[in-house]
């Protein structure tokens, strides 16, 4: 397994949900503001998600790219999603619906490009332009929705944009699955 400074922010990335998640469950009794908690939780996601693009820019720009990289790079970015979907559906701050979208997307993309991988024709379903949008729209909508508090009475307007970005999110996701089922479909009539 190569040691460099693109996979070492990978691992940092993955060993930020355990910390980001612990935040969710802590008593009350151990910090009341439950703002501030908001506000750490949001400021490690921001901090994984921006891991995420310097890692894969740092290995192109050193040559540092290896396959446990591309392994491991996208896994890290699923699982921080996930349980960032888990946790905003768990405190009432998003749909299950757009969580179930989302989560569905990236297990069904991930088996497609195993799929392709193992029949030599990964490259046909590599990122696209759409789940690059498709991931810009995800993270901004995650980021704020950590930010604000599930709704009591009526919403705010962080919470109205949220969720209307995670709607956004949501379409770039059908969107950009359909586009890469279709690539796979034109080499599987090759």
């Amino acid at each position: 397994m190569p040691w460099n400074i693109p996979i070492l922010l990978t691992w940092l990335r993955i060993l930020i949900i355990p910390v980001f998640t612990i935040l969710f469950y802590l008593p009350s009794s151990w910090v009341a503001d439950r703002d501030l908690i908001n506000w750490l939780a949001a400021g490690f996601f921001a901090a994984a998600a921006i891991t995420d693009w310097f890692d894969g820019y740092l290995a192109r720009k050193w040559n540092q790219t290896s396959n446990f990289g591309a392994f491991l790079d996208p896994v890290a970015d699923k699982l921080m999603v996930a349980v960032a979907l888990i946790l905003l559906v768990a405190t009432g701050r998003t749909y299950a619906l757009f969580a179930m979208i989302i989560i569905g997307r990236e297990i069904t993309i991930s088996a497609l490009r195993e799929w392709m991988a193992q029949m030599g024709k990964r490259s046909s379903v590599a990122v696209a332009k759409i789940g690059k949008f498709k991931t810009a729209a995800q993270m901004v909508a995650i980021f704020l929705l950590l930010l604000t508090s599930a709704p009591t009475l009526a919403p705010n307007w962080i919470w109205v944009l949220g969720n209307i970005l995670m709607l956004l999110a949501c379409i770039l996701t059908v969107w950009s699955m359909l586009y890469y089922l279709k690539m796979a479909v034109k080499e599987f009539k090759q």
